[in-house]
């Protein structure tokens, strides 16, 4: 056995015997105890940085790392064979940057890109909740590359945990005016909720270092955090990109004439569930009033400390928000609420929104400024055979003097462009053979998927790598039916706990085993309703054997402008999912 291993077993012991004298008999998950124990997220963390015998961190020490922008992970593709060689898995490490509405300056990406050649693998990944990762980073790179991330004015902590994480809104509206208030918000709600302990510039800066009789209470989250992490993001219709839906906290804008007057509030969204468990779902999110901008600061902050006292802490998978919601009734909830935050909500406002989509290529906004969405196949940038993707940014990040922008469906939008520099960057877009849109069809440059295999501890099957040949496939049979220009959104991830939102995909495919997926249909276009299960546990001959008659009645019998979600729950083949609880037969 490995020091690392002896250590992980002792560690997991004693939290066991603590257990019945820190919270007088109350029933709690063994990640309450490592939080609580773990001196406002300190833990062992600087200890297992400079253990050199092992490239992970002690056991404890996995969870406590999540909350400053990092998870462990292994090559699965190396794993047998390191296990034949007696060697422990090829641990590495997964940062992620916090980028609240996902907008960074030309520097900040060129360090983010040259970070990623020197200690990553080479790639940099654009999440689904607008952040950067990297992914292969060496634990003896750890501190180098967060250093790294943070002289660029960006940081990780809160990227991951139990704790609000990035804050995501619009990145690119039709008024500049508007998306500059809303990026701002997202950036104050970030900062709002955002840990307040040191441990960060501790380990990771060599901050000075704070006793643990001089750290003060997290004012907002208490010595144990949340119960699971949190989601919070802002939509400007007419446009749901961020999928608003999905998330914990949703705050959708509204404006009246011509000025932002205060969001309407959802909560209770996520996508995560479990495999053979019925008590886990989906859920898209309830809206329960409108707030005023002077609001929403502490609306945000009550939504986030009902779930702290509420929440499910016994049992981890039942701990998110949408479930403590559920268990308690929505007026209960909002009962609660308003006993936090001192008022009641006012009635929501009237919106609508028109699609949930990238708008590639060219964007004019009212200042004469340009906007560029370029297609990044699940946020990949990697340089390639067919392109050279990751060269090519870096080449436009150096001449570009604005801004990149990271959508919530994993592209890079080059902003705040000027008419002589559009001309370069168009250039170097042709030169290193950069996509934006114009010759994929419209269901493949909609499609999400997430990391999966080789990194990805919880996959059960391919995602990223697997998504390109599916949609070759998926698009012949969407030409011989002549709907290869009708856009479908599809969803694909390696396991039911949601990164690339399955469960809003008007085809869903969640991962069950090596090659065998879930296939979920009837999800609203727009992000406003969830899929339902079709078949379950089929390969790809068995997915496409059920999708071609639907498809080739969609083509036959579908009323004008109907979605492909709609069609799917008109004719039967699926029911509509109303609510989280509806979600299993």
């Amino acid at each position: 056995m490995t020091n690392s291993a002896i250590n992980m077993k002792a560690s997991r012991s004693t939290n066991k015997l603590i257990q019945t004298s820190q919270f007088d008999g109350e029933k709690h998950s063994e990640v309450k105890m490592i939080k609580f124990e773990s001196n406002y997220l300190r833990g062992t963390i600087s200890s297992s940085l400079e253990n050199e015998i092992t490239g992970a961190v002690a056991d404890d020490d996995l969870m406590l790392i999540k909350f400053h922008g990092i998870y462990q992970q292994d090559d699965r593709d190396l794993r047998q064979e390191r296990r034949k060689q007696k060697l422990e898995p090829l641990h590495s490490f997964m940062i992620r940057a916090r980028v609240p509405g996902g907008v960074a300056t030309s520097k900040q990406y060129i360090q983010m890109a040259e970070l990623a050649q020197i200690y990553s693998n080479g790639s940099l990944r654009l999440t689904t909740r607008q952040a950067f990762q990297w992914h292969g980073v060496f634990k003896r790179n750890l501190k180098t590359t967060i250093a790294g991330i943070n002289q660029s004015m960006l940081d990780t902590i809160a990227a991951c945990g139990d704790v609000n994480r990035n804050v995501m809104s619009n990145p690119i509206p039709e008024t500049s005016k508007l998306h500059a208030e809303i990026y701002e918000w997202s950036k104050k709600i970030s900062e709002h909720l955002l840990p307040k302990t040191k441990a960060y510039h501790e380990i990771w800066l060599d901050g000075e270092k704070v006793e643990s009789t001089q750290q003060t209470d997290e004012p907002i989250y208490g010595k144990t955090y949340l119960p699971r992490k949190f989601k919070t993001a802002i939509a400007i219709p007419p446009f749901n990109d961020v999928d608003v839906y999905a998330n914990d906290l949703g705050l959708i804008t509204i404006v009246e004439n011509d000025e932002l007057v205060g969001f309407n509030v959802l909560v209770g969204g996520g996508m995560g569930s479990s495999h053979g468990d019925n008590s886990t779902y989906p859920r898209v999110a309830t809206s329960i009033g409108f707030c005023e901008l002077d609001q929403v600061l502490l609306v945000t902050e009550s939504v986030v400390k009902v779930q702290r006292d509420f929440g499910d802490r016994e049992v981890r998978k039942h701990a998110r928000l949408k479930y403590t919601i559920d268990r308690l009734g929505i007026d209960e909830f909002k009962k609660k609420l308003f006993a936090y935050q001192g008022f009641e909500l006012a009635e929501e406002k009237p919106f609508s929104f028109k699609n949930n989509h990238d708008r590639y290529g060219w964007l004019k906004d009212e200042n004469g400024e340009w906007h560029l969405t370029v297609y990044i196949h699940s946020g990949r940038i990697v340089d390639s055979e067919k392109n050279k993707i990751f060269t090519g940014l870096l080449e436009i990040a150096k001449i570009h003097h604005g801004e990149f922008r990271i959508s919530p469906n994993q592209n890079l939008i080059i902003s705040k462009v000027n008419n002589a520099n559009k001309i370069i960057i168009e250039d170097l877009l042709n030169k290193y053979k950069i996509s934006y849109g114009k010759n994929e069809s419209p269901t493949r440059i909609n499609s999400l998927a997430c990391v999966a295999f080789p990194t990805c501890s919880l996959a059960m099957a391919e995602a990223e790598r697997y998504l390109p040949d599916f949609m070759t496939r998926l698009e012949t049979l969407l030409k011989q039916y002549s709907i290869k220009d009708q856009p479908i959104n599809l969803r694909m991830t390696g396991c039911p706990n949601g990164c690339a939102r399955p469960f809003l995909g008007e085809i869903g495919l969640v991962g069950k085993g090596p090659g065998k997926y879930n296939l979920y249909l009837g999800a609203g276009h727009l992000g406003e309703r969830l899929n339902k299960l079709y078949k379950e546990n089929i390969n790809e001959d068995q997915i496409f054997n059920a999708l071609e008659p639907i498809l080739k009645d969609y083509t036959n019998t579908r009323v004008e402008n109907e979605k492909f979600g709609d069609f799917s729950i008109r004719k039967g083949y699926v029911a509509t999912v109303s609510n989280g609880l509806d979600f299993h037969p």
